[in-house]
């Protein structure tokens, strides 16, 4: 079992929880106390994105964050099934586990899809929901970057063998000049150190539903149609206007189905609008779940 380097105590300071699912472990977070706040990762991600939003809300929230099968310090089993309707499931095992029973929900790129078909099985359990550049719902727009890792063969060396995926996320996610570096840079990349460590990765770009052949797509259908259901939640939505994959188009059609959503938009801020957005989003975000 993969456990923390202690070298990144000081921005991870966080005690470690698993659940057994079929002889895997899913590691969790679970800090603080209150109304729970479940924030959802994605990929090439852990629980590691979420640390300083964790540190802001612990005070006040019971805060849990796990990392999907085959990420951070859950198990990366190889032979598994790696596919959407299954990190649901998992979630939805942790919250039985947890004896969650309301829950307000933080969800940004696969944790979008992830969260919002949660929400579909559950929506009497959701409060309040906070959008991160993520979609719950189909398109046909995919960067040439991400279509070439889905290319058999092709990515698998540049996924598995080569960490393409989450080492350039690391310049290409974040507006900050040269990128993500020191204790930060290694954290993103702690969990993905070797062939095998990988494979969720790579399962997670396969799992883009793009064609109704595609296995997740008539879920992630089914998500996309349940979203309206949500227009009497509270939603909040912080956006990084220079996503290079969840773009202008995808925060237009989240105003779509929730225009009465709070939108902050970062002219500054990349995928990983958490690591642009500093304090400012830590506070805004904190402030809307303290709110009423």
């Amino acid at each position: 079992m993969l456990t923390i380097n202690k070298t990144l105590y000081p921005v991870y300071p966080f005690d470690s929880h698993y659940l057994d699912i079929n002889e895997n472990s899913l590691h969790y977070l679970d800090e603080g106390e209150g109304e729970v706040v479940l924030m959802l990762h994605g990929n090439p991600t852990w629980s590691f994105y979420y640390r300083n939003l964790v540190l802001k809300l612990r005070d006040r929230f019971q805060c849990v964050a796990p990392d999907h099968m085959g990420c951070g310090l859950s198990s990366k089993p190889q032979i598994y099934p790696y596919c959407l309707s299954t990190h649901i499931a998992n979630i939805e095992q942790l919250l039985s586990k947890l004896n969650i029973k309301r829950f307000h929900l933080v969800i940004h790129d696969w944790g979008g899809a992830i969260g919002m078909g949660l929400a579909k099985n559950i929506p009497d359990r959701v409060g309040k929901i906070i959008i991160l550049n993520t979609a719950a719902f189909l398109s046909q727009q995919l960067p040439l970057r991400i279509k070439l890792c889905r290319t058999p063969i092709l990515g698998d060396l540049l996924i598995r063998a080569f960490n393409v995926f989450a080492r350039y996320a690391l310049t290409m996610a974040t507006t900050k000049k040269g990128g993500l570096k020191g204790i930060v840079r290694e954290g993103f990349l702690f969990p993905y150190h070797n062939w095998s460590s990988r494979i969720a990765q790579l399962r997670f770009v396969q799992d883009i539903p793009m064609r109704p052949k595609d296995n997740s797509y008539p879920l992630m259908k089914e998500i996309e149609n349940s979203l309206q259901e949500f227009q009497k939640n509270q939603v909040l939505i912080c956006w990084g206007e220079q996503d290079f994959c969840f773009n202008d188009h995808f925060l237009k059609t989240w105003i779509k189905y929730y225009p009465t959503a709070e939108v902050h938009k970062f002219s500054d801020g990349g995928h990983y609008v958490l690591e642009d957005g500093g304090e400012k989003i830590l506070d805004l975000i904190r402030d809307f779940l303290l709110r009423n």
